[in-house]
């Protein structure tokens, strides 16, 4: 049986989680939480590690040459590079709405990348 240590990130108590990992990598033990929201952190972070992921998207015809970006919900870890060189590659045409989806299931994530700012 392996082991894998954390600093949970769930609440603001940030207690160091040790988690034993039985022998097909699953979670067979969490210590250390002082929450429950701890075991639910180590869990995830230990088999499906998720991130948000935030960029920016090139702009045509707008007044500004960029708009931020951000995921509708956190991306598989391994995903953000592939996310990274989409954002790059895509162009989005201006007038831009808070909210509005300018790459729809980016990278086969299932997951859109929504504006987080207007451009006109």
């Amino acid at each position: 049986m392996s082991e894998r240590n954390f600093i949970c990130v769930a609440c603001p108590m940030g207690c160091e989680l040790h988690v034993a990992l039985d022998e097909k990598g699953g979670v067979a033990a969490v210590t250390g939480n002082n929450c429950k929201r701890g075991v639910a952190y180590a869990q995830a972070e230990t088999t499906h590690p998720t991130r948000s992921f935030h960029s920016t998207v090139r702009v045509e015809g707008g007044n500004a040459p960029l708009v931020s970006v951000k995921s509708r919900a956190p991306v598989p870890k391994a995903m953000l590079m592939d996310c990274a060189k989409a954002t790059r590659a895509a162009k989005a045409k201006a007038p831009i709405a808070i909210g509005d989806v300018l790459l729809a299931d980016v990278c086969g994530t299932g997951i859109d990348l929504i504006a987080t700012n207007r451009v006109s």
